[in-house]
């Protein structure tokens, strides 16, 4: 996929499809069919198609094949003959992005993960489990739950979202506020280059400086630099007494400054959440959990030990409860989880995922209101409000091949904002292509020439997700 630009926003087109040139790499197609085992390549058009798209409106290019990999072996087979073959190659998990960094490009090879699926090893004494990246994000904590540990990193996507993806987005979720994002749980990466070699990156002890960083490169790079096979990632203890607190506002920003005040104070809450009310109204109408109608916003708070400082910090809320018990708890966790299912209810979503310094959270509260009011658009909020974590939903009329001008516009607003803000364009969901636009507006002209020469030392022949990520 390409930009184009169309009074003064950007709209996305397919790069020309070539037939001759598909035509030519399709007669080699046969040697990479032989190269693998029976029933690894999938060439029926339909069937290509629906692995083409993630969850995103982006419209995808045409691809060559799908390459439904089931061993370390097959990637390296694939992407030695990618590398001959000059042909692009999109790495895929369970296609849940929302950015659009796991759309097919024309002509390319879909790498599909998903059917790598084994936890290698979990060890209790080291804390740490060794994981293949079709591995359900869910499925690794709770086979972790059953020795007294966990996997912390906690997208709200986590029952169907793979290690992989995670990885190649750094995904945060429910928990980063205190057990921090996917990278502080990653110790060491098996990682197939685009020529097809095989890389170990990391170790599998707790610290270790020897050599650069390459498994905090690899993280985040959202399938640009090479393909993950498997990692090893850190388990933590689960923790005993947890406490779960739910406050209602009638202002979204008294919400918010409820959050920079808990925060300010030294709590060390593991989760922090905040819904504004289009958010709820969107959850109620699908699972009437029996909205207010003075409520403006939640705030969901867990802590390990007492939770009183959390709840008396809430001093500007309307109604402030703790779960009476391991049940509530869940339910209003479970609430918070329903929050995107509930908005793609409404219609097509734009989502995006600003971050922004804790104590900037109220102003930028603000500022998603006021575009949303200036520019006329539906924009439901969530928040991983521990660490600053926005995700403003641009809701508009489904069956529309892209968000109209006012979306683009309000989006660019809030992306600005953020900025000016101290912030970052993605704290999670990484570039993709929904946020290149943007991208030189955050990192600049001599961090651009950096990420340019990193890509040619590992990809020379940029055939690795192509147009995606920088």
């Amino acid at each position: 996929m390409i930009f184009g630009e169309i009074g003064g926003y950007h709209r996305f087109v397919s790069r020309p499809y070539s037939p001759d040139v598909n035509d030519r790499i399709s007669d080699h197609l046969a040697d990479l069919v032989a190269a693998l085992p029976d029933g690894r390549v999938l060439t029926d058009p339909d069937v290509v198609d629906s692995y083409a798209r993630d969850r995103t409106f982006v419209a995808p290019g045409k691809a060559l094949a799908v390459i439904l990999a089931r061993s370390r072996d097959d990637v390296v087979t694939t992407l030695r003959w990618a590398s001959a073959q000059r042909v692009p190659v999109v790495p895929r998990g369970a296609g849940t992005g929302l950015a659009g960094g796991a759309t097919s490009v024309d002509g390319c090879l879909v790498l599909s993960l998903a059917g790598m699926t084994r936890i290698r090893e979990l060890s209790p004494d080291d804390e740490i489990a060794v994981v293949e990246p079709g591995v359900i994000t869910a499925d690794l904590d709770r086979a972790a739950r059953e020795h007294g540990l966990m996997y912390a990193p906690d997208p709200s996507s986590h029952e169907i979202s793979t290690i992989g993806g995670n990885l190649a987005t750094n995904a945060g979720g429910l928990r980063c506020v205190k057990y921090g994002v996917t990278r502080d749980s990653a110790l060491g990466l098996e990682v197939v280059l685009a020529d097809g070699r095989v890389l170990d990156t990391g170790r599998r002890t707790m610290k270790g400086v020897t050599g650069y960083d390459l498994t905090g490169l690899f993280v985040g790079s959202e399938g640009t630099l090479g393909v993950i096979t498997a990692a090893t990632v850190r388990l933590h203890r689960v923790p005993g007494q947890v406490a779960t607190v739910a406050a209602e506002f009638t202002s979204l920003r008294d919400a918010a400054s409820a959050v920079s005040a808990i925060i300010a104070a030294g709590c060390r809450p593991s989760l922090l959440e905040l819904m504004d009310r289009t958010t709820l109204e969107a959850i109620d109408s699908w699972k009437n959990i029996g909205l207010e109608p003075a409520t403006r916003a939640m705030l969901i708070a867990q802590a390990e030990g007492p939770a009183q400082e959390i709840a008396a910090l809430c001093s500007a809320a309307s109604f402030v409860a703790e779960a009476s018990t391991s049940e509530e708890a869940a339910e209003l966790i479970g609430v918070r989880r329903l929050a995107y299912d509930a908005k793609e209810r409404l219609g097509q979503c734009l989502v995006e995922d600003v971050c922004v310094p804790r104590s900037a959270l109220p102003d930028m509260i603000s500022a998603i209101e006021d575009a949303a009011s200036r520019h006329g658009v539906t924009i439901a909020t969530v928040a991983h409000a521990g660490d600053g974590n926005l995700h403003p939903v641009f809701i508009f009329e489904r069956g529309l091949a892209e968000p109209p001008a006012e979306v683009w516009a309000a989006a660019d607003e809030v992306f600005r904002t953020a900025l000016d803000l101290g912030g970052t364009l993605t704290g999670e969901h990484g570039v993709g292509v929904l946020k290149r636009r943007w991208l030189g507006l955050e990192i600049g002209p001599v961090a651009t020439e950096i990420h340019q020469g990193i890509k040619q030392v590992f990809d020379p022949l940029n055939i690795l997700n192509p147009g995606k990520a920088i």
